[in-house]
């Protein structure tokens, strides 16, 4: 199995590919952040990729969703210190084919790694388990949207928005602000409000009257 090693400790990626070698894994390639991973990946095509999440730059969540979304038939399997239950379900939503902790003694982890090859999962029994009792919850509703909870400059940001101001320098530019900011303001009013995109705010907004297409203010060039 051709392996990349994705993890921004050099020390720790040389014991992993020692470890690996020993067992007759072939390491095609090491990076030390998520753009490089997805990059080598792109590059090498690996069997599969053993990603690391706290990395800089772009971490190991970004680069699982990049690569399973490009390139399906490269499997990853996050090798990871976090024990952390959001980031192992946000993990397997990504598409990774297995969530493994760095505490796994060896010959567990290289087991597993030969299933994968299998085409089994890389999970141990508990994070299994804990997968189990995730997925077979019910589904629980969104909470309501609540527009009351806009702050001023929010409005102001959604009456541009509804207006036709849609990027984010020409709303920085007319509210006078950075764009660091207004994308701030942009994500706070898709929270509030429980929504994902642009499209689905402004859609938001005129069906609840919140901005009525008469009061849009005009867009600035």
């Amino acid at each position: 199995m051709r392996i990349l090693i994705a993890d921004d400790h050099a020390l720790f990626r040389d014991s992993l590919r020692s470890l690996l070698a020993a067992r007759g894994f072939e390491v095609v390639g090491e990076a030390g952040e998520g753009r490089e991973a997805f990059e080598l990946a792109r590059r090498l095509r690996p069997d599969l990729v053993l990603m690391d999440l706290g990395m800089p730059g772009l971490d190991g969540l970004a680069a699982t969703r990049l690569i399973s979304a490009e390139m399906p038939e490269v499997k990853v399997v996050v090798l990871t210190g976090s024990d952390d239950d959001s980031n192992l379900f946000e993990a397997i939503k990504s598409g990774a084919q297995g969530y493994l902790l760095k505490n796994l003694a060896s010959q567990e982890f290289l087991a597993l790694l030969e299933g994968v090859g299998r085409g089994e999962p890389a999970l141990t029994p508990i994070v299994a388990r804990k997968l189990l009792q995730e997925f077979a919850r019910p589904a629980q509703p969104a909470p309501p949207s609540d527009p009351d909870a806009l702050t001023e400059r929010e409005r102001e940001v959604l009456e541009l928005l509804v207006g036709g101001t849609t990027t984010n320098r020409k709303l920085a530019k007319h509210l006078g602000l950075s764009e660091n900011t207004v994308k701030f303001h942009v994500r706070n009013i898709l929270d509030k409000l429980h929504l994902h995109n642009r499209a689905q705010v402004v859609g938001f907004a005129l069906s609840h009257g919140i901005v009525a297409p008469s009061e849009r203010p005009p867009s600035k060039p």
